[in-house]
Order: C-alpha cells, then sequence, then structure tokens
C-alpha cells in the first residue's frame, strides 16, 4: 500500500512542497530513501524507528522505500521525519488516511517528541501560496507559523498529536494580534555626554537608511552611541517584520515560540569573522551576518581590524542590498538590506586626533592605517564622524541629554515623507535611490549647484560619492521637512564626508 504525505524543502528563504510517499515491496526487511535526501535524511531512518515503537506503535520488519518528490533536487534538514513517520503508520495501518493530506514539517526524537526545525514560517508562506489551508507543526514553531493568514495551524508535541489532527480533536494556533514592540529601558541617547555633532549624524543616518563611519580617539563614546541606533530607529512595518523573521529563522536565531521579529535587529560580529560568516556561504549555503541584519543595522566596530577579504565582501550586497551565493549544488540569494554602522580608532595608537594624548605613530603609519580599506569601501559610506574626546566639564555637566524617544520621532516622520516620496517603487528609503530618483528628488538651485561642483573638485569625489552627498543632504532636508534641498543641507553633507580631507589620503 502506497501512502503519501505533503511536507516542504527551504532553499535559501525560498520554500518548495515536497510530496512524500512511502510504499512496502518484496523482498528482505529494509528502509531506503530516495529523491537525492543528503545524510540528514538518511539518518533519519533510525530516529524514525525509534520514535514510533516509543510512541506505543509497530515497526512491523518490512522492505520500506520512501520517495521524496520532485526528485530533480537535493532536500536537505530533518523536517521530513514527522511526515515519513506518519505516512509509515498509513502504509502499516496504524494511522488514518486524510483526504486533505495536511502538509507537515518536524524533527523526531527518540522518545516520540516532536522537535522544533528551522524555516517554518518560509514553508507556511509557499504552501499556503500552493492553495494548502493546513499546516502541522512542532509546537516550538507555532507562532511564526500562525502568522500567515488564511493558514490554520495545528502545533503538535508529540506522534501521537497528529493523530488526533486528523480526528479534528486538536486546536488551531491563532496569531497574535501585530503590535509593535515597546522599547523597554535599554540603552537610551540620554545617558550619552556631549558629541552633539555625533548625535546629529546618526539621526541622519537612521533617517534616511544610510551607512555611516565613526572615527576617534578611545574613549570618545564611538560604541555606546552605535549600540544606542536601535533606540531611535522606527518599528518594523508587518512587511518588514516578515521578511526579517522568514530570515532568522532560516538562520536559527528565532527564540522557542516567538512569533515576528518586530524590533529591527543589530548583528555585531567580531572582528575576526571571516568572510563566509559575514556574508553567508559552506558547503550549503547558510545565512550571514549581513542578512541577518536584513532591515536592521550591521556595527562593525574596529573596522579597520577586519580582513582585507572580509570587508572586500560588503561590496556587493552594499549596492544590490542582497547576497547571491553559489556553489556547485546551486545558487542561493539572501536579502541584505542593512545599515552599517562602522566604528574605528584614527591610527594604530588611536590618539592622532587626540589634544591631550600624543599619538605614538609616524606619519606614514598614520597616512597608511585607513588605506587598509579599498577605495571602494569607503565610496560606500555615505558618512564619516570624526568624534574627539568628551571634556571632562562635560562629562559632570548637569544638563539634560535628549532622550532616544525624542529623536525617534523626528527619524519616524522623516521616513513617512520617504514612503510617501516613493510610493508605488522599490525603493523605501533616500539611501536606495537610483540616479534617475536622485535627479528627480534631489534638485538644487544654482547656488547650490555651484557649491557642489567646487566640492567635487576638491574632494575628488567619484559619481558614486556625488551621489550620495545628494541622497544625506536629501535626508537632511526631509528631518528639517523642506520640500527642496537647500543649501545648508548641501553644506552639512559634505561636513560628514572628511576622511580623506582629514588624513590627506
Amino acid at each position: 500500500m502506497i501512502s503519501r504525505g505533503i511536507s516542504c524543502a527551504v532553499n535559501g528563504i525560498d520554500a518548495y512542497v515536497v510530496e512524500v510517499e512511502v510504499d512496502i515491496i518484496s523482498g528482505l526487511p529494509g528502509f531506503a530513501i530516495v529523491g537525492l535526501p543528503d545524510s540528514t535524511i538518511k539518518e533519519s531512518k533510525d530516529r524514525i524507528r525509534s520514535a514510533l515503537e516509543n510512541s506505543g506503535f509497530e515497526f512491523p520488519p518490512k522492505n520500506y522505500v520512501v520517495n521524496l518528490a520532485p526528485a530533480g533536487f537535493r532536500k536537505q534538514g530533518v523536517n521530513y521525519d514527522l511526515p515519513i513517520a506518519i505516512s509509515i503508520l498509513k502504509s502499516t495501518g496504524q494511522g488514518d488516511d486524510d483526504d486533505e493530506q495536511i502538509p507537515m514539517v518536524g524533527e523526531l526524537a527518540l522518545d516520540g517528541r516532536v522537535k522544533p526545525v528551522q524555516g517554518v514560517i518560509c514553508m507556511a508562506i509557499a504552501l499556503f501560496r500552493g492553495g494548502y489551508k493546513k499546516m502541522i507543526v512542532p509546537y516550538e514553531n507555532r507562532m511564526e507559523a500562525a502568522e500567515v493568514e488564511g493558514l490554520e495551524v495545528y502545533p503538535v508535541k508529540k506522534i501521537r498529536d497528529v493523530l488526533d489532527v486528523f480526528r479534528g480533536d486538536a486546536e488551531i494556533c491563532k496569531a497574535e494580534k501585530y503590535q509593535p514592540e515597546e522599547y523597554g529601558s535599554g540603552h537610551n541617547f540620554s545617558e550619552v555626554r556631549g558629541q552633539e555633532t555625533a548625535k546629529r549624524a546618526i539621526e541622519i543616518a537612521a533617517a534616511g537608511h544610510h551607512n555611516i563611519l565613526l572615527y576617534g580617539p578611545p574613549g570618545s563614546g564611538k560604541t555606546m552611541l552605535a549600540k544606542r541606533i536601535l533606540s531611535v530607529l522606527p518599528e518594523l512595518t508587518r512587511e518588514q517584520a516578515i521578511s526579517t523573521t522568514m530570515i532568522h529563522s532560516v538562520g536559527g536565531t528565532l527564540r522557542e515560540g516567538q512569533g515576528l521579529v518586530r524590533r529591527p535587529p543589530l548583528r555585531a560580529p567580531h572582528h575576526t569573522a571571516s568572510d563566509v560568516a559575514l556574508v553567508g556561504g559552506g558547503r550549503v549555503p547558510s545565512v550571514g551576518e549581513i542578512s541577518l541584519a536584513h532591515n536592521g543595522v550591521l556595527f562593525l566596530d574596529e573596522f579597520v581590524e577586519f580582513q582585507n577579504n572580509v570587508l572586500q565582501a560588503l561590496r556587493q550586497p552594499l549596492e544590490n542590498c542582497e547576497i547571491t551565493i553559489s556553489r556547485a549544488s546551486g545558487t542561493v540569494s539572501f536579502p541584505a538590506d542593512f545599515m552599517l554602522v562602522a566604528s574605528s580608532n584614527p591610527c594604530q595608537c588611536g590618539y592622532y586626533f587626540d589634544r591631550e594624548i600624543p599619538c605614538r605613530c609616524s606619519e606614514q603609519k598614520v597616512r597608511s592605517y585607513f588605506q587598509k580599506i579599498s577605495g571602494p569601501i569607503l565610496d560606500r559610506i555615505d558618512m564619516e564622524v570624526l568624534m574627539g574626546r568628551v571634556p571632562y566639564g562635560d562629562l559632570l555637566a548637569g544638563g539634560k541629554e535628549e532622550r532616544s524617544e525624542d529623536i525617534r520621532k523626528r527619524v519616524t516622520r522623516a521616513r513617512a515623507f520617504q514612503e510617501s516620496r516613493f510610493s508605488g517603487s522599490k525603493t523605501r528609503y533616500n539611501s536606495r535611490m537610483n540616479n534617475d530618483e536622485v535627479k528627480q528628488y534631489c534638485a538644487v538651485d544654482a547656488e547650490t549647484e555651484k557649491v557642489l561642483e567646487s566640492a567635487l573638485t576638491r574632494m575628488h569625489l567619484s559619481a558614486r560619492g556625488f551621489f550620495r552627498i545628494l541622497k544625506v543632504a536629501r535626508t537632511i532636508a526631509d528631518l528639517d521637512e523642506w520640500e527642496t534641498i537647500g543649501k545648508q543641507h548641501v553644506l552639512e553633507a559634505l561636513s560628514y564626508k572628511n576622511l580623506q580631507r582629514n588624513y590627506d589620503i
């Protein structure tokens, strides 16, 4: 007797429907799985047998053949354990043969428990688009699957719970009403003394989703400011939350029972991270830090200390907002629309711009320090902010610093202008405007045009750098609620491109 079940395969963040067929054929007792399974699936034979027997079912000594169709692409992962086990129960007359073919995913423990798997929300979306209205998932994955509107999700904790679903004795898991996650009492800009220029730059960067580099002597507050950027970013929309959750589900970073990721993520890999860890990859392509930072912030502390090949790997995703990984087994693309926040000391000893502690580096070492970073990388950074040591008096001053909540209101308002401006297009932020949009939305008057022409010649800007200055100026105008870009907006944007001027490189 042939029994059939429905499951899903994940490739990148895309999922595909997989049909699980189980047949008992003549011959000596055996258990074969075909359809290009990986080693994890092949090992499931022992897990399934132990789980069934420990759940009180029989596992007759017969010759079982399991086919994962379509057989044209390689299957991987542990999510086929549950559908194979249920199909075996149907073939041996121990389970109900459901006419609906309810799709299911789940890993089996040896005692019959159903364990969580990765990428469930991706599978749920693919199944719903494929016309399925029901799905059986591990209990820990229930909330992410339930976020797919129109899909009835049945969470199960053990194999016998699946049979209850077929009999109509199981409850449906309902998603929570989507509400932006409230900001708690975490890092706040009110804790930062001084550094008004850097705070202003971060506000601009957050409003327009611009890449920013903070550099200055140790103790100037670079890392402190970077860790507070999330506190001024608006909450994710439902569309952004779903796309972000898909990546984190595939990457296995969701907490047990977590639904949508509702806050912009912050990823801060150590400077010893490899290029594969940063952009993703491996023999079987997996998500990297830049994809886990999608719709959020990628913070690279000690920017200059990263290996050169790691930084060079950022060039393509910074431009295209996605990363494409090609291997012999196929090509996978992951979204990577992140805001790059980098920080670095100005020289090897760290005190080149310090007014109190003299720099111990030679002039040649100072000039060559930032030359470790190639021009194309610096060209993709919109803003460069030099931070000095905070004066002793400012540290002890009793003045009240502006809170993150107030800054976030201005950032949210500026982003609302951008949403209205780019409605109907794929562009979401000023930093993501193409050249045609820059010409349309970043027009300047004759006087401002002369300032730009002079800066282009004096600062040796590339075409990309020139357009990035216009995009930053557009964001500054949005914060000021101006329809057009004024001369003061362009001058402020130019002031944030000072690395080459300070180092004369």
